[in-house]
């Protein structure tokens, strides 16, 4: 088993409130591995991955998610639905209830990081219940070297204790979960839930408001790629957009699958030290790197397994959110440090099931903008309980969940970094074509491959375009290694009033989401909109 990080030093944990705990501090990947095994928490699966069951929760629960209500949030984070507050005394009460509970228990503890660039770095202290949880940390955080341990000065403090479960009468809980931040005393509490994904969630929302107010770096929900010319491309989209998969590029070195900042220097860095990837119906034809990353070190999470450790990727029977969590160096063809200069194209990734959005589109500043906070994709049926037909489905910024700030504020921030840097932003529609979902069929990955891959090159840059007449979107005409007759997506559908219907439809669909935004918009963001519907 392949690990970078073990030591043997010896802390204390008394500051923090945890009396007389055994501290397992720093253990390596298999020693985390093998206590998981050794107290019933964890099976082996064939391939000598750790597999886990999350129980109760099998994701994370945004109406348990918290942010304290203080002097430093009050008047920057955009208060609402996803971002609830929490009151400070409250969450004072809580913590004290969390590390009491913790003391005279076995408890592991370790020292990480964030952010791949040494000038945005965040020191982490994560102090987890479970050992798999701390493992988890170990795969998705960035790992200090031994001489980095030596003076290592702990920034944030993440506190993970699953089996907690605090009480809503008095502890101002919606119920027994929690997951709270508190930016005063730079600290994320997370209980009575074991899904790991709270953890890593917990740091990216809390950089999500660090980097933009203090670091002036915009925080991005997005994979990211460079080519051997040293360019940079950003990928953004939602769940089953193709993110994963079109950033793992063979030509081009990966820096991350998930979350960057992009800073004043024009430099993109990854958050993490790992990928925290889906594994529904996995293979090794689909998803060849995420499955050899399948390995001793990787923690699969409620997978179904046989008598031999043999997992069925197809079986949803736990959940639709089968995941496994890796460190970086699972993967071959990574960017090392992972960190990118020069941006210069940007990519949304929009699986649109009504089949009317272009394969690309080239967006205009104020475009870019719009769809940067409508973060459209669509649910298609089948994919949710009670889904027969497809549903637009918007999350601003591609990553509403987690942005503490309301969203025109990283919209600008975007809309600046675009026009110092010249980036190209494209609008890639990685869904349907010829008809909606159940009359059309899906863009087949090779043309948006190509059509990314002539982006990436160049090469839709002397080509000549037609303005869509619905959503005003420029569409090259033609493509390298692509049918002229796919560029245009009414010209896929035999029937053209009901794709002007549709796409009338979905444009309504696009201003209604944005109504909740207009009062916070500029005039350019706001000439993005389509221009009918």
């Amino acid at each position: 088993m392949v690990d970078k990080n073990q030591t043997k030093r010896k802390i204390s944990l008394d500051n923090y409130g945890i009396k007389n705990a055994t501290i397992n501090y720093q253990l390596s990947s298999e020693e985390l591995h093998n206590e998981a095994i050794k107290n019933g928490q964890g099976k082996e699966a064939s391939s000598g991955a750790l597999a886990v069951n999350t129980g109760e929760f099998t994701g994370r629960s945004p109406k348990d998610r918290f942010i304290v209500k203080d002097e430093v949030t009050e008047d920057k984070v955009w208060w609402g639905d996803i971002n609830i507050p929490f009151d400070a005394s409250k969450f004072d009460t809580l913590y004290e209830k969390v590390t009491n509970y913790l003391s005279e228990k076995e408890v592991y503890v370790r020292d990480s990081y964030a952010c791949a660039h040494d000038d945005y770095r965040l020191n982490i202290r994560v102090i987890t219940e479970y050992s798999w949880s701390n493992m988890f940390a170990h795969n998705m955080f960035l790992r200090p070297t031994e001489e980095e341990l030596d003076s290592f000065d702990p920034e944030w403090l993440i506190i993970n204790a699953p089996g907690f479960m605090a009480d809503p009468e008095t502890d101002g809980t919606r119920q027994h979960n929690f997951a709270i931040l508190n930016f005063s005393k730079k600290i994320a509490l997370i209980g009575g839930t074991r899904y790991t994904g709270e953890i890593k969630k917990g740091i990216f929302s809390a950089l999500n408001f660090i980097l933009p107010v203090f670091k002036n770096t915009l925080p991005m929900h997005c994979s990211a790629n460079v080519g051997e010319d040293g360019e940079t491309a950003i990928f953004f989209g939602l769940s089953g957009t193709g993110k994963t998969t079109l950033s793992a590029d063979p030509e081009r070195k990966l820096i991350g699958d998930d979350e960057h900042g992009w800073t004043s220097e024009n430099s993109v860095f990854n958050f993490e030290g790992g990928c925290y990837a889906k594994v529904i119906d996995l293979s090794a034809t689909k998803e060849p790197d995420i499955y050899k990353a399948i390995k001793p070190g990787a923690i699969l999470e409620n997978v179904v397994m046989d008598s031999e450790g043999n997992v069925d990727f197809k079986d949803t029977s736990i959940t639709q959110n089968t995941r496994v969590s890796y460190p970086i160096y699972h993967i071959d063809n990574i960017q090392q440090p992972s960190i990118g200069q020069n941006p210069k194209n940007i990519f949304f990734l929009t699986a649109d099931a009504f089949g009317v959005l272009p394969p690309i589109s080239k967006l205009t500043p104020g475009q870019a903008a719009y769809h940067f906070i409508s973060g459209y994709t669509a649910k298609v049926a089948g994919t949710e309980a009670g889904i027969d037909e497809p549903l637009p489905s918007f999350s601003a910024c591609f990553g509403a969940p987690f942005m503490p700030l309301h969203p025109t504020k990283y919209a600008e921030m975007l809309s600046a970094k675009m026009k110092e840097a010249g980036v190209n932003v494209w609008l890639v529609n990685t869904g349907w074509t010829g008809g909606p979902y159940g009359t059309g069929r899906r863009m087949k990955l090779k043309y948006t491959r190509a059509m990314i891959t002539a982006a990436l090159n160049n090469k839709l840059e002397d080509v000549a375009y037609e303005n869509h007449p619905i959503f005003g979107l420029n569409m090259p005409k033609e493509c390298p290694n692509v049918p002229d007759d796919v560029l245009n997506p009414k010209e896929t559908w035999a029937d053209k009033d009901a794709y002007d219907a549709k796409a009338e439809t979905l444009a309504k669909s696009f201003k209604r989401n944005f109504e909740k935004f207009e009062s916070y918009a500029n005039d350019e963001i706001l000439s993005g909109a389509p221009i009918k519907g």
